[in-house]
């Protein structure tokens, strides 16, 4: 798989993110759901945004990885929040620490909703290739 970022703007190089990334010759892609904060029993978390945030990666990680893909082959990852606000003034640390860890440069969307699975408050969807 060949993976290339584009982003044309100066202040790109200011997000955890990039404008556009294409894919060629990817061997599989693994289209993965919503992931929210669900323990392993199924229960939802009752933590802040942020706890609910780093279960959601955790969640996101063991998805990917017993999918047989790795983290940095995600080539794009939408945030859905009930507080954009809150999102980037308590979670946005969380956030590029983990796509930096991984070596992620993906496309993304972050939206407000007016509300989520389980009353959470954050849910992560991304679409990996290798």
């Amino acid at each position: 798989m060949e993976k290339r970022t584009i982003d044309p703007w100066i202040w790109g190089e200011r997000t955890n993110s990039v404008q556009a990334v294409e894919i060629k010759q990817p061997e599989a892609t693994l289209y993965c759901s919503g992931l929210v904060a669900l323990d392993a029993e199924g229960r939802p978390s009752t933590a802040d945004m942020r706890s609910q945030l780093l279960q959601t990666f955790q969640n996101l990680e063991q998805l990917i990885g017993e999918a047989g893909y790795e983290c940095r082959g995600i080539a794009r990852l939408n945030v859905y929040t009930t507080s954009v606000t809150e999102f980037f003034t308590t979670c946005t640390d969380v956030y590029q620490e983990w796509t930096a860890r991984h070596g992620v440069r993906q496309a993304t969307t972050l939206l407000e909703v007016k509300g989520l699975f389980a009353n959470l408050s954050v849910e992560l969807e991304a679409t990996v290739v290798k």
